[in-house]
């Protein structure tokens, strides 16, 4: 398993990504068979184009404000709030502002 964490250690999600300047940044909290989970912190105008993903992911804002693209609608989410993006529908996700999200895709 890929991870930037150590089992039974405490994190506080906010803390465990730092955001860089004109730059997205991924970290993997957990990956194996059935998924994996991402932290991803966006500069302010930065991007994930326009993509599918043949599993279901959820993305829950843990800081600033992020705007998500699902099938051409635009969601405009904030911290503690979350969405979930339907397997192989399009989408895309833009920084609004600084903004970091913890990604969960879950696989069949």
């Amino acid at each position: 398993m890929e991870s930037a964490f150590s089992p039974e250690n405490v994190y506080k999600l906010k803390d465990s990504i730092v955001y860089a300047e004109g730059s997205v940044v991924s970290k993997i909290v957990n990956k194996t068979n059935g998924g994996n989970v991402t932290l991803f912190a966006f500069d302010k105008d930065q991007f994930l184009s326009e993509h599918t993903a043949p599993f279901d992911a959820i993305a829950i804002i843990i800081d600033g404000h992020g705007k998500i693209t699902i099938n051409k609608k635009d969601y405009t989410l904030a911290e503690n709030e979350m969405i979930i993006m339907p397997a192989n529908v399009p989408h895309a996700v833009y920084g609004i502002e600084k903004f970091k999200m913890l990604l969960i895709m879950l696989k069949d």
